[in-house]
């Protein structure tokens, strides 16, 4: 996938008779991830030839990234499909014999991340395991506090001033008075629930890649819609997914290490000089013998011009941008020429994304017994404390779990450690050496067991330092809401402000997705969604230009 050939200008498609440009129009994607992928796929089944993805990686997948390991496959990035009940990514994974039915796939719990087999210990930092029926008791006053959170947005309940609409305060406050007001506790018992609080508090930060609960909106909480049935890993590794969505686009349509500099949308005639000199000076080192390289001089019926870093201008009649939330809140003012309208930049910046991040630690031999499958870590002294932020030096304080990957016979031993927030950039930072000697500190401290041996090897992800992702997906951030998803989704130029030709900049990925973000099923139906945008606009060019009578 490594040239780069712009597709000519057909003139005799049956897709391209009729229309207003009377030719295949340019399409060029930007980004080869899920959405990016799912947007081509959709383009090229229904006719359209001239359509390029450039994507700034020397691979394709995005924010999926699946590392070898034996037969299995450790997942950097997107790890589940979420529900199976009509989600696509479930549907391509079942349909291409990707899944394995047994009860070690599927997961139905909230906070055992891998398995729905064996049992969570919740360890607290003096080494003590805390009594499996107590973490039950506390569970379920947790998950009806969590319940809650979600007939906010769903029941249209009014917010009160209490809670600052922050899904953390809310359920901090109430499952805090709840614990209170128990008169069967002791008061050591209280401390521990109210310890316990703060971890799942942790865990649910992760889950949601918020910095944490505190900043997620409440009002907004409810609306991220969870879809039916259990949750699945793909042994192989969810790069299958992309594989299979890559499969049928040809190789040339692809361009790899293709990083996009700026887009020039609504071109107009003030350009003209700038990109024909540009032109000019370029021509004579055109790294491509065939037509992909070319710098086509400026000519009329392309409203874009994408600008590549390596100084290559492409033209084009749409562009689909499917880049990261945390890509667009750094660099949309360089990224679009003109600027983006007021609004969607406010979206832009209203809109959460953090940073969640994997450890993963592989051994010779377990040091856990056969029915333990995760580590949860309880500070006991963080049973009051308001905000669970940590300075740099304290970065491991939030590491909220490490889960044992399953079944053994797939992954071998093998722990997966979660961190997420301002801290797992601190913990990207940090060396391999640093990291793993971190983890094992922590592991003896909180099991009580000295002798814990330092993992053969580690692997970790570092979404947040990437400077083509800058955090691994997005939330709703206290102040902003679904509207908000919904205007970083509304393509360019505005319909009802402009007769400039129409869909010239589209949105997709997981931020654009009102119910999904956040999750891989989002991501791929974002894709599908926009590039029908401009199947249904061609198509109803078409219509409208064959209906004319002939004599007008």
């Amino acid at each position: 996938m490594q040239s780069c050939e712009i597709s000519s200008d057909g003139t005799d498609d049956p897709l391209c008779s009729g229309l207003h440009i009377h030719r295949q129009p340019r399409i060029v994607v930007i980004g080869a991830g899920l959405a990016g992928l799912a947007a081509t796929n959709v383009l090229l089944k229904r006719g359209f030839t001239d359509v390029t993805v450039l994507e700034a990686l020397d691979h394709i997948g995005g924010r999926v990234q699946s590392v070898k390991h034996g037969e299995a496959a450790l997942e950097l990035g997107a790890t589940w499909i979420h529900g199976t009940n009509g989600n696509p990514v479930y549907h391509l994974a079942e349909d291409n014999g990707l899944l394995e039915h047994t009860d070690g796939e599927a997961n139905l719990g909230r906070i055992s991340q891998y398995s729905k087999n064996g049992v969570a210990h919740y360890q607290t930092d003096a080494g003590k395991r805390i009594p499996k029926d107590l973490v039950e008791e506390f569970s379920d006053l947790y998950n009806e506090v969590y319940e809650l959170t979600q007939e906010f947005f769903q029941n249209g309940k009014p917010v009160g001033a209490e809670s600052q609409n922050s899904v953390g305060v809310f359920t901090r406050n109430v499952v805090r008075k709840r614990i209170m007001m128990d008169p069967d506790d002791s008061e050591s018992t209280k401390k521990l629930k109210l310890s316990m609080l703060q971890q799942y508090l942790k865990v649910e930060s992760c889950e949601s890649s918020s910095p944490n609960m505190d900043e997620v909106s409440l009002s907004e909480f409810g609306e991220w819609t969870e879809i039916p049935g259990a949750h699945y890993v793909i042994p192989g590794g969810f790069m299958k997914i992309t594989d299979i969505l890559a499969q049928d686009i040809p190789p040339n349509t692809v361009c790899l290490s293709k990083p996009v500099r700026c887009i020039h949308w609504n071109y107009s005639a003030q350009n003209h000089d700038l990109i024909a000199k540009n032109d000019d000076k370029n021509r004579d080192s055109n790294h491509n013998q065939n037509n992909r390289g070319r710098r086509d001089p400026p000519i009329a019926g392309h409203p874009i011009y994408v600008e590549c870093e390596d100084e290559e201008w492409i033209r084009a009649d749409h562009v689909i941008v499917t880049v990261s939330l945390g890509w667009l809140k750094h660099n949309h003012e360089a990224m679009f020429s003109p600027s983006l309208p007021e609004d969607k930049v406010l979206a832009i910046e209203k809109l959460g994304i953090s940073t969640t991040d994997k450890i993963f630690l592989e051994y010779a031999e377990p040091f856990w017994s056969p029915e333990c499958n995760s580590f949860q870590f309880v500070w006991e002294d963080e049973a009051q404390r308001e905000q669970l932020t940590y300075p740099e030096e304290l970065w491991y304080k939030k590491i909220s779990s490490f889960d044992v990957l399953y079944p053994p016979e797939r992954y071998g031993y093998m722990l997966s450690g979660w961190i997420c927030g301002q801290e797992a950039l601190y913990m990207e930072r940090c060396d391999d050496e640093t990291v793993a000697e971190t983890c094992t500190e922590l592991l003896r401290q909180f099991t009580g067991n000295p002798d814990i041996p330092k993992p053969l090897r580690i692997l970790r992800s570092s979404w947040g330092s990437n400077p083509y992702f800058r955090g691994s997906y997005s939330y709703t951030r206290v102040g902003s809401s679904g509207g908000d998803i919904e205007s970083l989704a509304m393509p360019l130029p505005y319909a009802n402000r402009t007769k400039a030709p129409p869909l010239q900049v589209l949105f997709a990925g997981e931020a654009t997705h009102r119910k999904y973000y956040s999750t891989t099923h989002g991501a791929l139906l974002s894709g599908q969604q926009e590039a029908k945008r401009l199947v249904e606009l061609y198509y109803d060019w078409h219509s409208a230009d064959t209906a004319k009578p002939k004599n007008m």
